[in-house]
């Protein structure tokens, strides 16, 4: 990796539940020097600065002219305005996910990045999550996927279907493995217990024939985060939460094997053989790791993890699918 330049001047948009995770994090890195945050709940910012000895920032416009890189943690409601201002002033922006609340916005923003040579990096922080780190480059071609996104009923979070809280990180994982355009979706939602859709499946067809089935759900007994992708001659899970991988591969038997081999025969006497990797999963703070790739990304003028092409992407699916409830 190429040595990082300077450390960022940065500064935080929100300083709720995520934002002070997001502050303690910039605090700590040696990539980033946090200047302060902005929040519009004046006594909360007062109350959060004497707590940990962050600058507060009462004008948002003053904290974006004291920054380099603007690290976007609003509501999604907010996510548009908060970052247009910010790139319009030549700051480099970090959006949380989804990167804004229209599609409409999501175009306008990569518009002004490119008008106004910032760089953008989409807060899908499982991109980051080890167990899937370990395998990416494992997942090749595949034809079927199947993702379980189960969480507990949490009050935060229900302003916004199900689909946009937290199936969207699933979408995004699955277009960043499935080398094709989406041909076709067909949906369904429920609602429980908020106003928005709290239980959701969907079913994503590919033009190059993958399938991929989605569940997601918010008042769920229990919580689980796991993905299966399933293609030619090998079966791969990734268990989001427990940060655990399973890969199953098939190649073609040999003529002898041995007592403890699993071998399968299909229809036609093909004989293939049963094995198991066990990639390496190094512990990792995702959220530590998606802010300081952005940084890398800034200082060696590289593309960033996830562009606001591919935010926009997902949050294009995942709009379709909200569509398709209808």
């Amino acid at each position: 990796m190429t040595k990082l330049k300077y450390m960022l001047k940065v500064g935080v948009l929100g300083a709720g539940h995520l934002g002070k995770i997001h502050l303690r994090l910039l605090a700590e890195s040696k990539d980033y020097d946090l200047i302060g945050f902005y929040d519009p709940d004046a006594i909360h910012g007062q109350k959060v600065a004497a707590e940990f000895g962050y600058t507060y920032y009462d004008n948002i416009g003053k904290l974006i002219d004291a920054v380099e890189v603007v690290d976007i943690v609003t509501p999604t409601l907010s996510h548009f305005e908060c970052a247009k201002r910010a790139m319009m002033k030549g700051k480099h922006v970090f959006i949380e996910k989804p990167i804004t609340h229209t599609l409409d916005e999501a175009v306008e923003l990569i518009d002004i990045a490119k008008k106004h040579k910032v760089k953008g990096q989409v807060g899908h922080v499982e991109r980051f999550n080890p167990a899937f780190t370990a395998v990416k480059k494992m997942v090749r071609n595949p034809m079927f996927i199947e993702t379980h996104r189960l969480a507990e009923f949490n009050p935060r979070g229900t302003d916004v279907p199900v689909v946009l809280d937290l199936m969207i990180h699933d979408i995004d994982i699955i277009l960043s493995v499935v080398d094709s355009e989406v041909s076709n979706i067909m949906a369904s939602g429920v609602s429980v217990i908020s106003k928005s859709p709290d239980i959701a499946n969907a079913r994503i067809e590919f033009k190059n024939g993958c399938v991929a089935n989605l569940t997601a759900s918010r008042i769920s007994l229990k919580s689980m985060r796991k993905s299966r992708f399933f293609q030619r001659d090998a079966y791969i899970s990734v268990d989001f939460l427990e940060k655990k991988v399973e890969v199953v591969k098939m190649k073609d038997a040999p003529e002898e094997t041995g007592a403890f081999d699993m071998v399968l025969q299909n229809a036609e006497g093909e004989k293939k053989q049963i094995y198991f990797e066990n990639p390496e999963i190094l512990a990792n703070n995702a959220i530590q790791d998606e802010l300081e790739s952005f940084a890398f990304a800034i200082n060696n003028n590289s593309l960033p993890r996830v562009t606001l092409a591919e935010g926009g992407k997902a949050l294009e699916v995942a709009l379709k699918i909200i569509d398709a409830f209808e």
